[in-house]
């Protein structure tokens, strides 16, 4: 038995949150796919157990079977089904004309990617304050994650990145350094140096790579790293407003109610109410 908790839809594909007792199967499917596991007991997927140190892939073909390695404990995974033309247009190189892009089954999950699919899971519960850009925002650095971790360190050099909007390695450092301490007082000029580029260069090349400049990138790993600490349940609010470089909570809570539209105590709160199951679009077809 298994059930989707919230199911979600837009130009990178499909993403799924599931709750799984029994059995889940997965049909044949023509996109490649990736499985984390959130919570509760690990899953035997064919012949690979998937833990939370894991992550699976799924090049486009057959079907699978995920069944929990516990009798009668749940488990609650994030499949990504991901849409070929998406990934196609951010990462030819990985995802073009190639039938099997994924060259193993699974990786050890990163420390990077982990932390996305945990916070994928709490915006998925909280989705009545989740918009559409922040969750392309953040399948996107999954997906770049997972690129630069597993598929690109097996080619060689910038023939991997052609054709690709983040084919400037200087802008991939230049996200490296952002995602590594997000933080609101961070000099863009001295970033800029950093990486070997003039202020007016580097705002350009950032905005063609990411389609938003870096100000509005560092906002949403603000956002992103604000909520994890807030799921956690264990950190304060002023502790996070000062984590993230605001010069008083008051302007965290305007900054925060500003980017996901109620003030970060409100969210807290929200998390703790339990989610409702929706249908399955594609059991309704």
């Amino acid at each position: 038995m298994s059930r989707p908790i919230r199911v979600f839809d837009g130009s990178f594909g499909r993403l799924k949150f599931i709750e799984v007792k029994t059995a889940l199967a997965v049909a044949e499917c023509a996109e490649p796919q990736v499985l984390f596991k959130l919570h509760g007991a690990d899953l035997m997927v064919g012949g690979t157990t998937l833990a939370r140190e894991q992550i699976l892939f799924f090049n486009p073909g057959p079907g699978w079977e995920a069944t929990p390695q516990a009798d009668g404990e749940r488990s609650q995974l994030l499949l990504l089904q991901a849409s070929a033309a998406w990934l196609h247009g951010r990462f030819p190189a990985a995802f073009g004309d190639s039938q099997s892009p994924f060259p193993s089954t699974s990786e050890d999950i990163t420390p990077r990617i982990r932390q996305l699919a945990d916070i994928l899971a709490v915006e998925a519960l909280n989705d009545q304050f989740l918009s559409p850009d922040r969750l392309e925002f953040m399948l996107e650095e999954m997906v770049l994650s997972v690129v630069e971790a597993y598929l690109a360190r097996r080619q060689s050099g910038a023939r991997f990145w052609r054709g690709s909007p983040f084919a400037d390695n200087r802008i991939r450092r230049a996200m490296a350094l952002l995602r590594a301490k997000p933080n609101k007082e961070l000099n863009m000029d001295e970033l800029a140096s950093r990486v070997g580029l003039s202020r007016s260069r580097f705002y350009d090349l950032f905005q063609v790579s990411t389609g938003r400049s870096p100000r509005a990138y560092l906002d949403n790993l603000c956002v992103e790293t604000a909520i994890a600490k807030l799921s956690s349940g264990r950190t304060k609010i002023a502790d996070v407003s000062a984590e993230l470089g605001f010069s008083a909570q008051s302007n965290f809570t305007r900054f925060f109610q500003h980017q996901v539209g109620i003030p970060p105590s409100e969210y807290r709160a929200a998390l703790r109410r339990p989610p409702e199951p929706e249908p399955d679009p594609e059991s309704q077809n």
